[in-house]
């Protein structure tokens, strides 16, 4: 029997929509149907795997593809849990075209197998957005109370906010909806500004989907069991349990979750005002770390949430638990890292204020934090004054008499009033096309220093892309989407050519799992597994390894990846390869010659290095592996 994936492709101009199969083998799943959609469209698309409902664990996230606003490139996005109720429609993926004459919410609902029912209702956006807790918050509560009546069973909602409109970072939103309410477990599919392609671009304010609709998903706990236990000798929940453990609990390091896990030990890896730690000495790290995080940010954390066992799932029955709450608040490394230590908070009552009125404002919290942090840089050098971003006065990095509540407090209020800078008609900074042509155009107004302390990614002309928060060149590698983990982000020491093979690597493995719906915390035995479980239902591993190959190409393809364009990025890889030198205990010739030709011409080297890595990544993409399969062998 030939399984196919199902597509509802909506034209929100009209409201008219059809429903196209494409036969598992050709595609399988959000990403590779995404893409291909994208370039047919310039379609927005959202869906699920083909394991989604399934009893296979972390196996429903909702993956959003599309040509991101904020990048560039194709990018693919994904929030934990919203696909398990998408899952209810009977379809595998929702693709957008056209645009709304109004911002309007998208209903879908599909009841006892019938037809999905499809409709656009204008809604009042500023009007709502300022309701209640405001933004994302408000929109999400008014569709559910205007809307949830509809549905039989619960249904699911995706909400975006004022930074949708006004900048090209806009995020979609999500949360659970358990006993009739809306849950503090928000869920993002941030990166890329995909909220603000789905609104600019397509006219499209919220979601909200359910149904009734039951298929026959994989629920054979016994086999699944027998295939786990061939492998690992272990059940699939043993197995998962242990897999997942630095997201639920890690006794290593008596915390859990990727905030309490990363920050018990990153003391030597410290990013903190705007990276300027690099720059330190690794005991000065050290010490600020023991005093600034283990000692306050961290103990807050540990105190408030690990004790209390604040712990929360996306959406889906899943071990990991990985959601960490203190109240309304959600505590994620990545964002309590940029709208944190990098802009100078280490306080969790600044932290929490300064990320919710992001998130509120529906900014992918990352990218604003790197903006931000590139400001009060900017600030404390003397290189632009309050007035300049409309603020009322300058952020307190002194380190030597830093007070963790008082100074980490004072930033949080500045750090706001520079997000309420960042929307509405009357907006001081202007971030339509982006933080980076912000910053090129302030270069030019004031003076080209400017841009030497911004560190992104760029791609193209205006794509830009602030790293993910680990001290290691591959953050900054010229990979064809950024911001994901599609690249090699551990610490140990790669010559460049061969880390942009390795970031390969991890690219195709982490794209086989967002093309299964499957969510990386799991990925200790997902990458193992999933392929053997293709095969065991569908006969079908050799064509997903080479559909993620030839994914991974056709994505490549359009890789407009720029050279570092700011001096701080130099900076962040050679301070990197010395601590990578002091730390070795073997001799690393490729290594020394690296830090010599820094020091010689700094320009040069980092052409030369940032190139290599370039090299790596099309030599391993272009590989002969799609071509095996010709007749001719050619």
């Amino acid at each position: 029997m030939t399984h196919n994936l199902k597509a509802l492709i909506l034209d929100a101009a009209t409201g008219f929509y059809t429903i196209k199969r494409y036969p598992l083998g050709e595609f399988f799943g959000p990403v590779d149907l995404g893409l291909h959609l994208a370039g047919k469209h310039n379609a927005i698309s959202m869906g699920v795997g083909i394991f989604a409902g399934s009893i296979i664990p972390g196996s429903n996230r909702l993956v959003v593809t599309g040509f991101s606003p904020a990048w560039g490139g194709f990018y693919v996005s994904s929030m934990g849990g919203a696909g398990l109720v998408f899952d209810d429609l009977g379809i595998n993926l929702l693709s957008i075209i056209g645009k709304s004459a109004q911002p309007s919410v998208l209903i879908l609902n599909r009841q006892h197998g019938e037809e999905i029912e499809v409709s656009l209702e204008p809604l009042p956006v500023t009007k709502i957005w300022d309701e209640g807790e405001k933004g994302v918050y408000a929109m999400l509560e008014h569709v559910h109370t205007h809307y949830s009546h509809l549905y039989e069973y619960t249904p699911r909602i995706l909400a975006v906010g004022p930074a949708a409109r006004y900048a090209d970072c806009g995020g979609i939103v999500s949360a659970p909806i358990r006993n009739g309410k809306l849950t503090d477990v928000d869920t993002w599919a941030g990166r890329g500004g995909m909220g603000s392609k789905l609104y600019q671009q397509h006219g499209i304010c919220a979601v909200i989907y359910g149904g009734t609709h039951i298929d026959e998903d994989f629920r054979d706990s016994k086999v699944a069991d027998e295939w786990f236990q061939a492998r690992y000798e272990q059940k699939m929940m043993a197995k998962d349990l242990e897999a997942t453990k630095k997201y639920r609990f890690d006794p290593d390091f008596d915390t859990g979750g990727t905030f309490g896990v990363n920050y018990a030990k990153n003391a030597s890896t410290l990013l903190a005002f705007n990276y300027r730690s690099i720059y330190w000495d690794e005991q000065q790290r050290r010490e600020f770390h023991k005093q600034h995080i283990e000692d306050h940010y961290l103990k807050q954390f540990n105190s408030e949430t690990i004790a209390t066992k604040q712990f929360s799932n996306c959406g889906e029955p899943c071990v990991a638990v990985c959601k960490k709450n203190n109240g309304k608040y959600k505590k994620d490394y990545e964002p309590y890292q940029t709208l944190g230590p990098l802009i100078g908070i280490f306080d969790q009552r600044a932290a929490e204020k300064v990320n919710r009125k992001a998130d509120s404002l529906g900014f992918d919290a990352i990218s604003i934090g790197g903006f931000i942090s590139w400001a009060f840089d900017c600030l404390d050098s003397g290189l632009i004054e309050p007035d300049d971003l409309g603020i009322s006065g300058m952020p307190r990095w002194d380190i030597a008499e830093f007070d963790a509540v008082q100074d980490s407090m004072h930033n949080a209020m500045l750090a706001i009033e520079i997000l309420d800078n960042c929307v509405g008609k009357e907006r001081k900074i202007d971030l339509a096309d982006g933080a980076r042509k912000y910053v090129r155009r302030m270069s030019r107004q004031k003076q080209a220093r400017l841009k030497d302390k911004f560190l992104i990614n760029s791609f193209a002309r205006n794509g830009w892309m602030v790293p993910n928060q680990y001290w290691v060149p591959g953050v900054l590698s010229p990979m064809p989407a950024m911001g994901r983990y599609y690249m090699h982000y551990a610490q140990q020491y790669f010559p460049p050519r061969l880390l942009g093979k390795i970031n390969v690597d991890r690219m195709k493995a982490e794209l086989e799992l967002d093309n299964l719906g499957i969510c990386r915390f799991h990925r200790a035995w997902a990458e193992e597994m999933i392929p053997l479980i293709i095969e065991k239902l569908h006969g079908k591993a050799q064509d997903l390894e080479l559909n993620t190959h030839v994914t991974a190409r056709r994505i490549n393809c359009r890789n407009a990846s720029v050279m570092w364009e700011s001096s701080l990025a130099t900076d962040y890889i050679v301070s990197y390869l010395k601590r990578c030198k002091n730390e070795s205990d073997r001799a690393l010739p490729e290594l020394d010659d690296w830090l010599k030709r820094f020091e010689d011409d700094p320009r040069e080297a980092s052409l030369s290095y940032w190139y290599e890595i370039r090299k790596g990544i099309d030599e391993s993409l272009f590989s002969e592996f799609e071509y095996q399969k010709q007749p001719d062998g050619h």
